[in-house]
């Protein structure tokens, strides 16, 4: 009786343990709208150093970084442009970057600031998180034209992308 009782002290001690560990990111899809055109894309080539410890979500980091170079949009010749020079550059820029500076819980969602770095010119986001079993579902809406990237010269609003984000961890 006495080793059952010691046992089942043992898992339930690991189990509070395993608890208290944060999480690691492990993979994402981010996925992307230009919306005054409806046109959907994807870029991935993700990393991250990120750390999600849900018994105290303040303390928590993301940040991660994603390939220029993997813009997809379903289309060739508009993937091509958009990897150059007069868009994203990536031979110059080879990656966009986040990094959060504040996570904070709201109801039930997860709210995330920090600084996205795109041809090197860093501006504040909030992403807005709701956290569905092991992923993080998230949303953010960006001007591409605060980043040295016009598509269209119809003014700010016209250069609107919302983009979409499923992160995974470990």
């Amino acid at each position: 009786m006495r080793v059952i009782i010691a046992l089942i002290l043992i898992l339930s001690l690991k189990t509070a343990i395993r608890a208290q560990t944060p999480s690691e990111i492990s993979s994402a899809e981010i996925t992307f709208n230009f919306l005054e055109k409806d046109v959907d894309g994807s870029i991935g080539g993700f990393t991250s150093k990120s750390s999600i410890d849900w018994n105290a979500i303040e303390n928590s980091t993301i940040s991660g970084s994603v390939e220029t170079e993997t813009i997809k949009t379903g289309n060739f010749i508009r993937d091509w442009s958009l990897r150059g020079s007069k868009y994203f550059d990536a031979d110059q820029y080879p990656k966009i970057t986040f990094t959060s500076n504040k996570i904070a819980n709201e109801g039930a969602d997860v709210l995330v600031d920090g600084l996205l770095t795109i041809k090197g010119i860093s501006k504040p986001v909030q992403i807005q998180f709701k956290r569905e079993g092991k992923q993080l579902l998230g949303t953010t809406t960006l001007f591409c034209s605060d980043f040295d990237i016009t598509i269209l010269k119809k003014g700010r609003e016209a250069n609107k992308v919302l983009v979409q984000f499923n992160l995974q961890w470990k």
